[in-house]
């Protein structure tokens, strides 16, 4: 029957053979490119001007030239039909229209929502979000200058210098990042004069007597921050540090030295916190993707001001705009995602490493490692469907030159690992030594520009051979070059660039997912440990408490645990203990 055969498939039958990215024939064209540029070498690559000067790309003051990717411009060609046949463009616009692309937790994902201009219009279930955001950077700017000038005051009467920001994964490592970049900016060194801003994630207690060594509960103002109030590490510690401010000044004191950024304000009020001072995030924020909510900003702002804060936000809303609205040929984000998805699908490179030559981005790998990882971790389609094809990508990093002197070996002689090198032209601190050859930011920065041609270009035996190298150390001394890397230069390193940078590696870990076909916003992946620990959790506690043996876990379990409880725990069941430190 025609007419029924000319039907738009059901939903079932749809759902049933879902088309996946690997299925088309510009994935199929790339995958049959490769042979090609197997018999390139970056050495014969980098000769040619034309090429090297068509693979760059410049937004406001960051600079990337990627021409030392394994990639010729018919590369880059497939990589942008590719897109094209994934729909990029679309599934951009859909992020930033707040349809609810999150498909398996039916939600929008609105991080661009949270640095927007006031006057914007971001839409998430029909409503303008963006007035929302506003009202709570508003609180934000309110309290923190109450905060900052003194007049907010604890139980003692002091002003709070201190704050402890208590919250794990995407609650900690993205504010971390940010907060280590400023600390050595001037203009934000000279706001946090006189203040501490220290992070609690882990439940180990020794994070716990780390992030309170040496402070005084009447100076300091803890903030928990979890979305739910029920993560279980962060409400340990969170209950952990009321403790510790109860122990030295009373229970009253808990409302004047804790706050909140949460949107369960019932388990907020019971905790003791005053509602008035929780300070609400979104479902459409992932944890890992809210750096730019008041889990980044009210921390931030309590130890810079707001106004560095907001010179932050302006710069991720300004690679936002970029990724939105600029070609594909010079679009930052989509060019790094497209090469990323090139490397490690089709020239099966798994791993990538972020190598600032910038000692104030050394957390900028910690939090791109979750960023990435968490986002495009999946082994299924967005539709369910098992890939056929690798995707995600294994991310590590090291501030340069201290990465030289650890594993560049590996990546040089060993096996290949795309790089991504940062340098900035204006160093933060600048240093010079009369006399000295260089000052001490030229001489960072002839590393960072000596890398990239030492991975592209490599040592022949031929070169060793004419420089007199003894034959049996020729084949440890040869570096087989054609390793990829891209380089990123930005002009200095203020508050403005940390929000930039932050944006362009969000942006590009979308643009991965959205070519794999997969959903780059859940993370099913963390649940399972988390339900198991639950059971062990039980299990101590039975045995603590009632001396029970170990019951219900299999024999290498049974035994870890059985030889875990056989010895006296340093801690008393039946007693508070705090840290010593």
């Amino acid at each position: 029957n025609s007419a029924r055969s000319a039907r738009p498939p059901s939903a079932a039958s749809a759902m049933a053979s879902p088309a996946l990215i690997s299925d088309t024939d510009q994935w199929k064209a790339l995958q049959a490119h490769v042979g090609a540029i197997h018999k390139t070498h970056l050495r014969d690559l980098m000769t040619d001007a034309d090429r090297c000067k068509a693979m760059t790309a410049e937004f406001e003051g960051v600079y990337l030239d990627y021409s030392r990717q394994q990639a010729t411009t018919e590369t880059i060609d497939k990589l942008f039909k590719l897109a094209e046949a994934a729909k990029l463009k679309e599934k951009i616009d859909k992020m930033f229209k707040g349809e609810k692309i999150n498909t398996t937790e039916n939600r929008s994902v609105l991080h661009v929502a949270l640095r927007a201009p006031r006057d914007a219009v971001i839409n998430s279930d029909g409503v303008n979000v963006v007035p929302e955001v506003w009202a709570v950077k508003d609180k934000i700017k309110q309290f923190s200058e109450t905060f900052r000038s003194g007049s907010w005051v604890g139980a003692t009467g002091k002003p709070l210098t201190n704050v402890v920001s208590v919250g794990i994964g995407g609650s900690f490592l993205g504010p971390l990042f940010v907060h280590t970049a400023l600390q050595t900016d001037p203009e934000a060194a000279e706001a946090a004069k006189g203040r501490q801003l220290r992070f609690l994630a882990n439940v180990d207690p020794v994070d716990v007597a780390r992030s309170i060594k040496d402070l005084d509960p009447a100076t300091t103002l803890v903030v928990v921050v979890s979305k739910t109030f029920t993560t279980a590490e962060t409400m340990l510690n969170a209950r952990t540090i009321k403790e510790w401010i109860v122990s030295s000044l009373g229970p009253q004191a808990v409302s004047k030295h804790m706050i909140a950024v949460s949107t369960n304000l019932k388990l907020v009020k019971e905790f003791g916190i005053d509602p008035n001072n929780a300070f609400a995030f979104w479902d459409w924020v992932g944890g890992r993707y809210s750096v730019c909510s008041a889990v980044g900003v009210l921390p931030l702002s309590l130890q810079y001001g707001f106004p560095i804060v907001q010179k932050f936000l302006e710069g991720a809303s300004s690679i936002d705009n970029h990724v939105h609205t600029s070609s594909f040929e010079k679009n930052i984000p989509v060019l790094l995602g497209l090469l990323s998805v090139w490397n490690v699908s089709f020239l099966g490179y798994p791993a990538r490493a972020i190598l600032p030559y910038c000692q104030a981005l050394e957390k900028l790998a910690p939090h791109i490692q979750q960023l990435s990882m968490e986002s495009n971790g999946k082994g299924v389609s967005i539709d369910g469907v098992r890939l056929p094809f690798e995707a995600g990508e294994i991310d590590f990093g090291e501030p340069g030159t201290n990465g030289q002197h650890s594993f560049y070996q590996l990546i040089h002689q060993g096996r290949v690992i795309p790089c991504d090198f940062i340098g900035v032209i204006k160093s933060q601190q600048p240093v010079y030594l009369k006399g000295e050859t260089v000052s001490n930011h030229d001489e960072l920065m002839s590393n960072f520009f000596a890398q990239p041609d030492a991975l592209a270009y490599g040592k022949t035996p031929e070169q060793l051979h004419s420089e007199k190298v003894p034959e049996n150390l020729i084949p440890h001394k040869t570096f087989q070059g054609n390793r990829p890397s891209l380089s990123f230069l930005l002009s200095s390193l203020s508050a403005y660039e940390i929000g930039q940078l932050l944006s362009i590696y969000e942006h590009r870990i979308a643009v991965q997912g959205f070519i794999w076909g997969i959903n780059s916003f859940d993370q099913w992946g963390v649940e399972l440990g988390k339900s198991l620990a639950s059971t062990v959790r039980k299990q101590l506690h039975a045995s603590r408490m009632e001396g029970k043996p170990v019951e219900g876990f299999n024999p290498s379990s049974a035994s870890l645990l059985t030889r875990f409880l056989a010895v006296k725990p340093s801690t008393p069941y039946d007693t508070t203990v705090l840290p010593k430190v």
